[in-house]
């Protein structure tokens, strides 16, 4: 845990010094936040909140960074959903997925119970997020369906990492007060 800590540190040091970095950062790191295995060892979630508080304090500009993260991210699950839909249970059998079939099961069943909403909403929590669309792909739900969900929750997903620290928590009370 103090790795991911550090490394989140890290980067985020990096992009503050380095703000020209930021968007391939951000692309790269939603695309590796969305994409099955890589996922695991990303901090990317954190990464990004912290973007959004750079973004905050203008030191980024919100549109080619939520723009970055967008596309990261729906590369990503587009990957993943490849690699399901054409390797289908070879993948579920490869190291780490095979230590971790607790998480193939959850998948499963949050696809079997949700389908295609399932791929929009599972890009919001947290493990299945990369495991939703390799699961969807695993199970061959239509390439249209699983665009359409991808392609629409991606930048929700975005704007949600980024929008408290770029619009503050005022900004928030204002929304949902």
């Amino acid at each position: 845990m103090e790795f991911i800590y550090d490394a989140t540190a890290s980067i985020m040091q990096f992009i503050q010094a380095n703000q020209n970095w930021a968007i391939p950062i951000m692309f790269l790191l939603a695309f590796g936040e969305s994409l099955a295995l890589v996922s695991l060892i990303i901090p990317a979630t954190a990464i990004l909140l912290g973007a959004g508080a750079l973004i905050g304090a203008d030191l980024l500009p919100f549109f080619p960074i939520w723009l970055a993260a967008t596309v990261g991210a729906i590369l990503g699950d587009w990957i993943s959903y490849w690699l399901g839909k054409h390797y289908h249970d070879k993948i579920i059998k490869l190291w780490p997925l095979s230590k971790n079939q607790r998480l193939i099961v959850k998948g499963e069943q949050f696809f079997y119970r949700w389908g295609f909403s399932g791929v929009f909403v599972g890009r919001f929590f947290g493990p299945l997020r990369a495991i939703v669309p390799l699961i969807a792909g695993t199970m061959r739900m239509s390439s249209f369906k699983f665009s359409i969900a991808n392609v629409t929750s991606a930048p929700l997903w975005a704007f949600v990492l980024l929008a408290p620290g770029a619009f503050g928590i005022s900004w928030l009370e204002t929304l949902f007060g």
